[in-house]
C-alpha cells in the first residue's frame, strides 16, 4: 500500500490550514513552491540541507515581500510547512545560520567555499558543502541554487550585474566543485532573477492601481458629500423663502 502523499494531499492540507484567499499575484507563487518542496520530499534521491532551506526562505521572503494583511504572509509560510509536515521554524533557523556564516565574507572567498573547498568555511557552512560534496548522489534542485546565488549575493549585492562571462565561470567553478548540473544552475540563477524584478513591477502596477482606485473612490466620496451639501443648502434655501413667505402673509393680516 502507498502511503505517499500526492500533490493534491498537500494542496488540500494547505488549503485546510491556511482557508483565507490569497492574492491573484502572489497565488502561483505559493503553490509553485508547495509543489516544489513536495516533489523533492518524495524524491529518494533527495537530501535537506541549510543551503536548500536558505534557497525556500530566501525566495518566499523576496516574493511574497509587501503582501497584506501582513499576518497572511506569516500564515501562508506556516501553512505551506504543515501541509508537508515540516518545522518552518527549522528551515528558517538554519538559514538564519548558514546566511550568518557566510556574513563579511569577499566574494571570491565564498565562490571557493561554493566550489567543495570549504574546509575554511564557518561552521554550519563548512559541514553543508563538505556533506553535499562528498554525497554519492546529490538531488539538484531550483531551489538549492537559489540557495547558493543568496550566499552570492550578500557576498556582492552587485552580483547579478556582473558581467555574464565574470559570473558564469564563478557559476562553471562552483558546478564542477560540488557536480552540479552547470547550464541548469545558470539558467535557474537567470530565472530567478529576472522574475524577482517582474515581481517588482507586477507589485508597483498594483501599487498604482490600488492608489489610483482609492484616488477615485475619495473623489466619488467627496463629489457625493458636495452634492449632498448643495442638496442641503438648497433645502435651507427654500425652507427659509417659505419661512420668509409666511412671516410677510402673517404681517398683512395683521395690517388688516
Amino acid at each position: 500500500m502507498n502511503n505517499v502523499a500526492t500533490v493534491s494531499d498537500t494542496k488540500r492540507a494547505f488549503y485546510a490550514a491556511h482557508a483565507r484567499p490569497i492574492s491573484p499575484l502572489y497565488r502561483r507563487v505559493v503553490e509553485e513552491l508547495m509543489v516544489e518542496i513536495h516533489l523533492l520530499s518524495v524524491n529518494s534521491s533527495f537530501a535537506y540541507d541549510p543551503i536548500y532551506a536558505l534557497g525556500i526562505v530566501t525566495g518566499y521572503d523576496r516574493f511574497m515581500d509587501g503582501y497584506t494583511p501582513e499576518a497572511d504572509g506569516a500564515s501562508i509560510f506556516q501553512s505551506i510547512f504543515s501541509a508537508l509536515h515540516a518545522d518552518p521554524a527549522q528551515y528558517r533557523r538554519d538559514a538564519e545560520a548558514v546566511l550568518k556564516a557566510g556574513e563579511g565574507s569577499d566574494l571570491e572567498t565564498v565562490v571557493g567555499w561554493l566550489a567543495g573547498d570549504a574546509a575554511s568555511a564557518p561552521s554550519p557552512l563548512k559541514e553543508t558543502i563538505e556533506g553535499i560534496s562528498q554525497r554519492s548522489v546529490f538531488k539538484y534542485s531550483r531551489l538549492f541554487a537559489i540557495g547558493a546565488y543568496t550566499l552570492l549575493e550578500q557576498a556582492d549585492a552587485e552580483f547579478s550585474k556582473r558581467k555574464e562571462a565574470d559570473r558564469n565561470e564563478m557559476l562553471t567553478r562552483i558546478s564542477a566543485g560540488l557536480h552540479l548540473p552547470e547550464e541548469k544552475l545558470q539558467k535557474d540563477i537567470d530565472n530567478y532573477v529576472r522574475n524577482l524584478d517582474n515581481m517588482a513591477q507586477a507589485k508597483a502596477v498594483m501599487v498604482e492601481a490600488v492608489a489610483a482606485e482609492r484616488k477615485k473612490r475619495e473623489k466619488r466620496e467627496k463629489e457625493k458629500l458636495e452634492r449632498e451639501a448643495a442638496r442641503a443648502a438648497k433645502e435651507a434655501k427654500a425652507a427659509e423663502a417659505v419661512e420668509e413667505e409666511s412671516s410677510a402673509d402673517a404681517s398683512s393680516a395683521n395690517a388688516s
